[in-house]
């Protein structure tokens, strides 16, 4: 067994296997995942990092900055490793006065995948999760059909979802495979304070990583580390982090890890120090008791 505190220490993305602690590109961008960082070349140093330290899943959207995550990325990997896997979402846009808003429509998927194909600097995507927002104006399964006549056409390898119910999974599953689901969840439990943005039909978010740990579809979860008020809901959380000696950001990760071998933490940092920790709670192993008193 390897140095990773809860095995199995990789998942396979349909034919792809990544170490299950992947990187979100969410935080490259500037404030409110909005314009370019302040430090460019640090947020470039970032992505290499992740990379000389293992990583080999990098989680990102067109749509952060717009379009600024990914230009990093390109700039700081391309030509990128082979073993890297690169995953995108699609569903969504950002407005003018820095809000997100659908962009789920057929013609819209389409758009958005030739974003991320361009900005990328890529003829496939390896992994697409489409991303079903509130208020979508278009039907969950016309959605999900663009998606799967663009894997046809040869531009996306795997496809997976984002911000689904249940249901919703077993819909899409009837139609094409799905390697993975990208929903909310926080160690606090389920969907934290952030279960607002999510829809009204994602309300078991327990429930969605129990299909997905049945069928064996990775789970990532974001928003992973919002523990600010957690230690509030959690108080084992800061308790088991000063036993271990850790941060309780790292505790978190390592709960997630244990909470079910499909767990796949993409927590994102624009800080090397972060990352660095971030990456280092995958050598973490909780006793049962501790994981118990973790889940409630």
């Amino acid at each position: 067994m390897s140095d990773f505190g809860h095995a199995p220490d990789t998942i396979k993305l349909g034919d792809l296997e990544v170490r299950r602690v992947g990187y979100g590109a969410m935080r490259l961008p500037g404030p409110d995942v909005w314009g370019p960082p302040k430090d460019r070349e640090t947020a470039k140093k970032v992505l290499r990092r992740a990379i000389d330290l293992g990583v080999n899943l990098i989680d990102t959207a067109w749509y952060y900055g717009p379009n600024v995550s990914n230009e990093l990325i390109a700039e700081a990997l391309h030509p990128y490793p082979r073993d890297l896997v690169i995953a995108t979402k699609l569903g969504g846009r950002r407005t003018d006065d820095k809000g997100w808003r659908p962009f789920a429509k057929p013609h819209e998927i389409v758009e958005g995948l030739e974003n991320d194909l361009r900005t990328l600097k890529l003829e496939r995507v390896d992994v697409v999760h489409m991303r079903y927002m509130p208020g979508a104006g278009v039907p969950f399964l016309d959605s999900w059909g663009a998606l799967v006549e663009e894997q046809k056409k040869g531009r996306i390898r795997h496809l997976a979802l984002s911000n689904v119910s249940a249901k919703e999974i077993d819909l899409a599953l009837a139609h094409a495979p799905v390697v993975s689901v990208s929903n909310m969840y926080t160690t606090a439990g389920g969907g934290g304070p952030f279960a607002k943005i999510t829809h009204s039909e994602v309300d078991d978010p327990e429930g969605v990583l129990d299909l997905c740990t049945k069928k064996g579809i990775a789970f990532l979860p974001y928003f992973p580390l919002a523990v600010g008020k957690h230690e509030e809901v959690r108080p084992a959380l800061g308790q088991i982090a000063k036993k271990h000696g850790v941060t309780s950001a790292q505790i978190a990760i390592a709960y997630l890890l244990a909470r079910s071998p499909v767990m796949l933490p993409i927590p994102g940092t624009s800080s090397l120090e972060h990352l660095e920790e971030n990456w280092a709670a995958r050598k973490i192993a909780l006793a049962p008791e501790e994981i118990a008193a973790l889940r409630g």
